[in-house]
């Protein structure tokens, strides 16, 4: 999980910062990535970890409550951008396009890397499904933050959610059957 929101804290955050309106993209995004705390966390968690320095109680108390506070945020950032989209509106090719990367094509790619790893079997499958899973909310707060189609990113949200209750049964009976 670390290592995902690593990724997702950088490379996520570039390209949601280089898609933004403003005029110097590439300097902007790079700004933005420096910017992300959760990247800084991540390594001074690593190295607590690996130094063997423990938390104190009232610091610990205050991360779980910022966890806890995370889940129910993104949930309603991601309403308020749904209650903005018309139906009318939606962009049919870009969203048809977005649903079938992430729901079809991303397990295959998935799939044809476990091909050449060298790891366990009940690895290889988590990967596949990890890779079927629909599009993260988080993402919604990424638009919303650079200015990058929030009504966009919440409309594929919403519907890769919601077509996963198909997609990720076929999933799981090809890849556990």
């Amino acid at each position: 999980m670390v290592i995902q929101q690593i990724v997702m804290c950088t490379v996520g955050v570039y390209y949601a910062a280089k898609g933004s309106p403003e005029a110097d993209r590439i300097c902007s995004a790079i700004y933005a990535v420096r910017r992300i705390p959760i990247v800084y966390g991540a390594f001074l968690g690593g190295l607590f970890q690996f130094l063997n320095i423990p938390l104190g109680e009232s610091l610990q108390q205050a991360i779980d409550l910022v966890a806890n506070a995370t889940v129910p945020t993104i949930m309603i950032v991601l309403g308020m951008q749904l209650a903005k989209i018309s139906v009318k509106h939606l962009e049919r090719e870009k969203i048809s396009l977005s649903l079938v990367t992430k729901l079809a094509i991303s397990p295959a790619i998935a799939y044809v890397f476990t091909l050449f790893l060298p790891v366990d079997e009940m690895v290889k499958q988590i990967m596949i499904i990890m890779a079927a899973m629909p599009t993260a909310a988080n993402t919604t707060m990424y638009a919303l933050q650079f200015n990058t189609e929030p009504e966009f990113v919440a409309s594929a949200t919403l519907l890769s959610t919601s077509l996963s209750l198909a997609t990720l049964p076929v999933i799981f009976m090809i890849v556990l059957g």
